[in-house]
């Protein structure tokens, strides 16, 4: 059974970073692409950022780019998102997502998320 688990979030002030974490496990991790998406209090899922099989091509929405970076390390099933200079409007539930290699709308496996909270 697919199994997708995320850990690193947690409550941080404006300006500062974090670094969450997915382990999967139960499928070929290095046969999807994967991606974090994000749910703010009230609205929908949000795309964040999306990485190919291989990790030679990334993405990322608008709001977080030059801020976020997203790794994966096939060896250990694993994907990263380091999130730099942090702002209140990421506050948001993460989700780790396994789908496509290239479109990144496709969700095949979907995480129970971890919570990000920025405040002062």
């Amino acid at each position: 059974r697919a199994s997708l688990v995320e850990s690193g979030g947690g409550l941080v002030q404006p300006g500062e970073s974090l670094t969450l974490s997915c382990a999967a496990s139960g499928f070929t991790f290095s046969a999807y692409g994967m991606k974090w998406v994000r749910q703010a209090p009230g609205q929908g899922l949000e795309w964040v950022s999306h990485i190919n099989i291989d990790g030679g091509r990334t993405r990322y929405t608008d709001s977080v780019k030059g801020r976020f970076t997203i790794s994966r390390d096939n060896a250990k099933n694993r994907v990263f998102l380091q999130m730099n200079n942090l702002k209140p409007e990421d506050t948001a539930k993460y989700y780790c997502a396994a789908g496509s290699d290239s479109n990144v709308d496709v969700t095949m496996y979907l995480g129970r998320g971890t919570q990000v909270t920025v405040s002062s």
